[in-house]
């Protein structure tokens, strides 16, 4: 197809059958395709849609720096108002694959519209797609399957109900699935939880970075090259903690350090660890080691 310049707005489950040249959609507000049916779509869409898809790749991609591997299955996850972007001239990888998506309005009316957004792994880059094992990969596809099965030839007044169920047992299994790849790509991501400590290591250090103010969750992930939610995923499966949680201990032990070692008030350690507010770093402080900043330096004393 010819490549668009502006990205297209993709409004409806039937625009993005009619851009992809698949027939009409048996649902409204819902369908389930098959990759080999649909055209290789060259340019940008903004799709309105939240889009679950497995892709078979045929070779390996490259995304950024590096080379991904996708001669298995792999599960990519999009929230509406993402966009989608194949430029001409890259090359074909996908070898197969089979995408749900559905329209927010379908969850209307259920706890599914707000606890969808729980799932970190919707934010997450192309580099950190799920990759999954043949048993997994079965798992996914006959939920897929069965949501196409439901709406196809079962639609009465239990459809959505049923259809909404298997879309929140599938996302509990991706979920699952996810936390499994954190473990089994333990020494990858063991080198993440390494640089992390040394950018804020050495940020904390570092008196010109900390006139910026402390270092944010987003700031830490663009260092690290990783999606922020992915990042926070990660470490809450290896250490308990998130990204926020990493970045304020940190920072609870560089100010325990100056509050020991120098004669700077609380007011000016607060400001040279990058707070606006004194209070602000009494108040976390004091929520962090269960007394104050002034209490703290008192014990050594």
């Amino acid at each position: 197809m010819k490549k668009e310049n502006t990205p297209i707005t993709v409004k409806s489950v039937s625009h993005l059958n009619q851009i992809l040249g698949l027939p009409k959609p048996k649902h409204p507000l819902v369908t389930v395709f098959q990759f080999t049916k649909a055209p290789k779509y060259v340019g940008s869409m903004v799709i309105n849609l939240y889009c679950i898809a497995i892709k078979r790749g045929v070779g390996k991609f490259k995304y950024g720096q590096r080379y991904y591997d996708y001669d298995s299955g792999s599960m990519f996850f999009f929230s509406p108002n993402q966009v989608l972007t194949h430029e001409e001239g890259e090359p074909e990888t996908i070898g197969g694959g089979i995408a749900l998506n559905f329209h927010p309005d379908f969850l209307s009316g259920y706890p599914l519209a707000k606890s969808i957004k729980k799932f970190g792994f919707f934010s997450y880059e192309l580099n950190e797609a799920l990759h999954l094992s043949e048993q997994e990969e079965t798992i996914i596809e006959n939920i897929l399957l069965n949501i196409e099965q439901e709406y196809k030839f079962n639609t009465d007044h239990f459809s959505q109900d049923v259809i909404i169920a298997q879309i929140e047992l599938l996302l509990q299994y991706c979920n699952r699935f996810y936390n499994r790849q954190f473990i089994t790509r333990k020494a990858d991501n063991d080198e993440i939880l390494i640089r992390l400590e040394n950018l804020l290591t050495n940020y904390f250090m570092n008196e010109k970075s900390l006139g910026l103010g402390f270092p944010t969750v987003q700031f830490v992930s663009e260092q690290l090259n990783v999606s922020p939610n992915y990042l926070s995923d990660m470490l809450r499966s290896i250490t308990g903690q998130t990204t926020q949680q990493h970045i304020h201990n940190k920072l609870i032990d560089k100010a325990k350090e100056l509050l020991t070692t120098t004669k700077l008030s609380v007011s000016e350690i607060a400001y040279q660890l990058g707070f606006q507010y004194p209070q602000s770093f009494n108040k976390l402080f004091k929520k962090k080691t269960d007394i104050s900043p002034l209490e703290f330096r008192q014990s050594f004393n």
